[in-house]
């Protein structure tokens, strides 16, 4: 790209913070546009249901940017701005209120946004805890000692009701599958992290699902499909995301649970389009399937393999094919996954026990390692994913255990 061409980029999140940054680095003397939705410039999302929960951080922690970085980043800040249309041809971005912003290369990282339960109503003390705002709603209602009910055991559910307990409140937590975590870590894992909570005291109601919001005006109980119920002050659902991409519908994009691009993440349809962080579905010729992933770590190597893209020009870029990788930290343990999960995968436990919760497991498939799973073990959760960016076989991974 030349130094007069424009860059816009939807979404002041991590990846389009990130993937700015990194134009920025490798060069780009051009135009830079980030459009965000929410009025604040980019913030840190995982401490929302941790730190800035508990209280043990404020809001201004959570900043992903410095005044110094900000200033010589020189980017056109377009906040409170919610994109609203697409215009291919044209190559234009159409936001609320009618404003257009012209463009020679688009980044969408728009993010996801938090499900909702289907007729779920407007009661007070209801929650959803995706934005920085709704975390700070959220802390301000906790301070009043609620009875609290989560709904879903996913890793935003699961550590709401482990901070909650920290402040010390009565929770409740519910999801409708055997065990939490089940699609992200399998039924065994899941039944360790169900022992972690209820041995910290959580109610956790598992296999069932919620029929009723039961009170008038505000919350004040929840009536689970088994007929039982269970009183609360203060609700958080928590039954994971949907890839922001619904004012992409009708822009001739290609969408399927994300916004398809090709394995430089540039879009199928548009090669003058790229898509970043959570918003993306691309193939990984690492793992050969397509995927997208909605955490931390992805975002900001997307980024960076975004940017380069942009840089390279059309053919000259390199195939984005990383290890993915997530965490999360609950009550003492910290629960780190790198690579890809299947149930039927093989799985080789090859330093701790599962009694003590400080293990590392790997999982294989046909002699090939897929993935690495640690609870409080993060230097050897680094160590296998480095074996897994490498394409290791099972045998050499189980040689590196030592």
């Amino acid at each position: 790209m030349s130094g007069s061409e424009t860059v816009v980029v939807v979404g002041a999140s991590l990846a389009g913070l990130r993937t700015a940054q990194a134009l920025r680095r490798l060069g780009f003397e051009g135009s830079l546009v980030v459009v965000g939705e929410e009025p604040h410039l980019p913030y840190d999302r995982p401490p929302l249901s941790k730190e800035l929960l508990a209280g043990k951080w404020e809001a201004d922690r959570t900043r992903l940017l410095r005044p110094e970085d900000e200033a010589r980043l020189e980017i056109d800040w377009r906040l409170r701005r919610r994109a609203t249309g697409l215009r291919l041809r044209e190559r234009r971005l159409c936001l609320e209120g009618g404003e257009e912003l012209a463009f020679d290369a688009l980044v969408i990282a728009t993010g996801a946004s938090a499900r909702r339960i289907p007729g779920m109503p407007e009661l007070e003390g209801i929650h959803l805890l995706r934005s920085l705002d709704d975390a700070l709603a959220l802390r301000n209602a906790l301070e009043k000692g609620p009875r609290v009910a989560v709904i879903g055991a996913g890793f935003i559910g699961a550590e709401v009701a482990a901070t909650c307990r920290g402040r010390g409140l009565e929770v409740a937590m519910i999801e409708a599958l055997p065990v939490p975590l089940e699609r992200g870590l399998g039924t065994e894992m899941g039944r360790l992290v169900a022992e972690l909570h209820r041995d910290h005291g959580v109610d956790l109601r598992c296999g069932v699902g919620v029929s009723r919001f039961l009170g008038k005006g505000r919350i004040e109980a929840l009536e689970l499909a088994d007929g039982s119920r269970i009183e609360a002050d203060l609700v958080v659902v928590g039954i994971g995301a949907a890839p922001a991409t619904g004012w992409l519908e009708g822009s001739g994009l290609e969408l399927a649970d994300g916004v398809l691009c090709d394995e430089t993440c540039r879009s199928t349809r548009a090669p003058f389009v790229l898509a970043a962080g959570d918003v993306a579905r691309w193939p990984n010729r690492l793992f050969g399937e397509t995927m997208r992933i909605e955490h931390w770590t992805n975002a900001t190597e997307q980024a960076d393999a975004v940017a380069s893209t942009l840089l390279a020009g059309e053919g000259g870029a390199a195939p984005y094919a990383p290890v993915p990788f997530f965490w999360s930290d609950q009550f003492d343990r910290k629960i780190q996954f790198a690579g890809r999960f299947d149930p039927a995968d093989e799985t080789h436990r090859v330093h701790g026990s599962l009694e003590e919760r400080r293990f590392v497991l790997l999982y294989a498939r046909q002699g090939r390692l897929r993935g690495v799973l640690g609870w409080n073990r993060p230097r050897w959760v680094m160590k296998y994913r480095g074996l897994l960016r490498e394409g290791a076989s099972l045998e050499q991974a189980l040689a590196a255990a030592g």
